[in-house]
């Protein structure tokens, strides 16, 4: 079930919010504290026939309201006489606000800055403050911190808990909530209206992540991170599990440690992880079992658990090295294009290490580089392969150039790469923001180099993930608009 928190600070327009809201939710919060006028909240909240919830916050438990504590008593008990649904009362003043009528009472209790502890002890204390529903709050920046009030969620108690994850990755929180039986979450009716920093709206909650087609034996793919390739990639995986009609959902998540991860993931029933290239050695490390090319470049960014344990996969370094030789050409069917081509690895991370490995595999002339020479010298000597000093690169030609490092910068400075490098003859690719284009794409463009697109990259590697975690192939129509918008 959804609930909405509706945050207006017209009294004019509150209405209006409450409505929109309505036809979207089977819940409406009216958030009280963000009104500039005191309202008549029996006007405010009459005529409608979604359950309403009542709350005034206070700024202390990240709520808007500028009065004082007695003022803000007063308005709780006006709005208990006029008949809600439900009001949210905090722990501490609970036993200054008597039940009255049919109105349900949700016991709050709000942790803005730490993670909560003791939650057993809190709810006993919520219980016996004459609770209908308990609700914690608390920041939730990755699955660890998470993990208490998710247990407090799924755990059969004597009244039923909600919650809310503060910040982006309270999505987290909000998604499993739907899986393991929280009566409701929460969303924002619209971007800009958060009832907190970071709430996901509903629109999010419908376009992103399907949220209506979560249940108790939805299947959950882990997808790591929050930036924006992440989020791209659980709208185009949900939309092609969607097309195929399966019970399968996308999971955004920080993981936090690794030394509880595996029985976390166990409890949760999560046997896929897509993972952020900036983790693709944790990722490794994580794992019981690593592919040949996953354990020879020492990255990976796909983890399945099979049934000798964790797998550890390497997928972009094939779609990189396809995109890359279709670029190229091919004269003959059996011609390798990269095959004794100088290729140029800018980079000396995790990513990097994966084009190494995929170059050898195609007979290609590596050499590397990097801002930082010794760790360009100790990914060459891992590999056996040329070192070029980051002062000398622009003595040095090469047909392919590969850019991984996402830190880079272009300039004239010392730890900087200059756009000039680029020659007409170069083949081009940066993946470091795929699916989107870099300034050095947009520069090696304009120098007439051959542009490696990022997109096709993407897409590649995104398909190859799909297919090793639902077994069929990602429809065209999963990606094909969504790409389009992001042009």
């Amino acid at each position: 079930m959804i609930c909405i928190s509706v945050t207006p600070t017209s009294r004019k327009l509150a209405k209006v919010d409450i409505l929109n809201a309505s036809r979207q939710c089977d819940m409406i919060e009216v958030c009280l504290d963000h009104l500039v006028k005191e309202p008549d909240v029996g006007d405010l909240i009459s005529g409608f026939d979604k359950p309403i919830l009542v709350s005034c916050r206070r700024k202390a438990d990240g709520g808007h309201f500028t009065g004082t504590e007695e003022q803000r008593l007063g308005l709780l008990r006006q709005a208990i006489g006029a008949g809600p649904d439900y009001i949210e009362l905090e722990l501490d003043i609970a036993g200054s606000v008597p039940r009255f009528g049919k109105t349900k009472r949700v016991i709050s209790y709000t942790s803005i800055d730490r993670p909560l502890g003791k939650i057993d002890d809190i709810f006993d204390e919520a219980y016996r403050a004459d609770a209908d529903v308990v609700k914690f709050t608390c920041p939730t920046p990755n699955l660890d911190a998470a993990w208490p009030l998710l247990a407090a969620v799924a755990k059969k108690r004597e009244v039923p808990v909600v919650g809310m994850g503060l910040g982006r990755p309270g999505i987290t929180f909000s998604l499993l909530g739907l899986k393991f039986g929280s009566p409701w979450i929460y969303a924002a009716l619209e971007k800009g209206m958060e009832a907190h920093d970071g709430q996901a709206s509903i629109f999010e909650l419908d376009e992103l992540y399907d949220w209506s087609g979560i249940g108790e034996k939805t299947k959950l793919v882990g997808v790591v991170g929050f930036g924006p390739r992440e989020t791209l990639t659980v709208r185009i995986l949900n939309a092609g599990f969607k097309l195929l009609e399966k019970n399968t959902r996308c999971l955004p998540l920080e993981i936090g440690g690794l030394d509880k991860l595996a029985k976390r993931l166990e409890t949760l029933r999560i046997n896929m992880l897509v993972v952020r290239p900036e983790l693709s050695t944790e990722a490794l490390d994580f794992a019981e079992h690593a592919e040949e090319a996953a354990q020879q470049s020492g990255y990976a960014d796909l983890l399945l658990k099979q049934k000798n344990g964790w797998n550890a996969f390497n997928m972009i370094w094939r779609s990189a090295l396809k995109a890359i030789e279709d670029k190229l050409g091919k004269a003959k069917s059996d011609d390798r294009p990269l095959d004794r081509r100088n290729v140029l690895v800018v980079g000396a991370n995790g990513t990097a290490q994966a084009m190494i490995h995929g170059i050898h595999r195609r007979k290609g002339v590596v050499s590397v580089t990097a801002p930082n020479d010794v760790q360009a010298q100790r990914v060459a000597k891992q590999f056996g392969i040329r070192v070029v000093p980051f002062a000398s690169l622009y003595d040095t030609l090469a047909d392919v150039v590969i850019l991984t490092d996402p830190n880079l910068k272009m300039g004239h400075k010392k730890s900087e790469m200059n756009a000039a490098y680029f020659r007409t003859h170069m083949a081009v690719l940066d993946v470091c923001r795929i699916p989107s284009d870099s300034p050095f794409c947009f520069e090696a463009r304009q120098r007439g180099c051959k542009i490696v697109e990022p997109a096709d990259v993407y897409i590649d590697q995104l398909s190859a993930q799909f297919k090793a975690i639902s077994g069929q192939e990602l429809p065209v129509e999963a990606y094909e608009s969504i790409l389009a918008e992001q042009q």
